[in-house]
């Protein structure tokens, strides 16, 4: 009697990477499971067994970008706000396909895929909790600290994207105008 395959966490992540590289490259609707499959060296009979099919393994990926992103936010939330945006634009050009597939919409229009909610919540988390540390240390306004963290955010995502989309002249100081950019929310949403 033949043993069972099982398919290890190594797989799966290979297939995970695989996937946000080539529907970066290729768009959702031209990637197919033989070529996730192909690409990570790995049978289809892989994907349907770790993840069920095509959508599912589309989501999956997603909620690895926003788990991974997740972690670098938690690593960098003893830097406050400050840290949290720095990282947010260093996990981004260290994971462009990922950060793509996790904020591009591609996957909206071919195929019932977004972020499970908890896991981008999850994910999110501690630019929220930063900003509440920071209204109790009395150095941002006592607004809505959802409200603020999500205005902190916009504008970090719009850099970010801007800068990942090539949306600039040659020599572009993205560094320089990155940090312009979070001393002007520091600035903007001081006590």
């Amino acid at each position: 009697m033949a043993r069972p395959i099982v398919h290890d966490q190594l797989v799966r992540q290979r297939l995970l990477e695989v996937t946000a590289e080539l529907v970066d490259r290729d768009g959702p609707a031209r990637v197919t499971l033989r070529d996730v499959a192909a690409t990570a060296h790995t049978s289809t009979t892989a994907i349907y067994s770790l993840f069920g099919g095509k959508a599912q393994l589309l989501t999956a990926a997603v909620d690895d970008g926003f788990r991974s992103f997740g972690d670098s936010q938690r690593s960098a939330e003893s830097g406050g706000l400050r840290g949290l945006g720095l990282a947010y634009r260093s996990w981004a050009l260290d994971h462009p396909a990922l950060y793509r597939l996790m904020f591009g919409g591609a996957l909206a229009t071919y195929v019932d895929c977004s972020p499970t909610p908890a896991v981008a919540s999850e994910a999110m988390l501690p630019l929220v909790e930063a900003v509440s540390a920071a209204q109790e240390g009395g150095t941002i306004r006592r607004d809505d600290a959802a409200t603020i963290a999500m205005s902190v955010w916009g504008q970090v995502h719009g850099l970010v994207s801007l800068e990942l989309a090539n949306m600039d002249d040659p020599g572009t100081d993205w560094e320089g105008i990155y940090d312009a950019a979070l001393d002007a929310v520091s600035r903007g949403w001081a006590a």
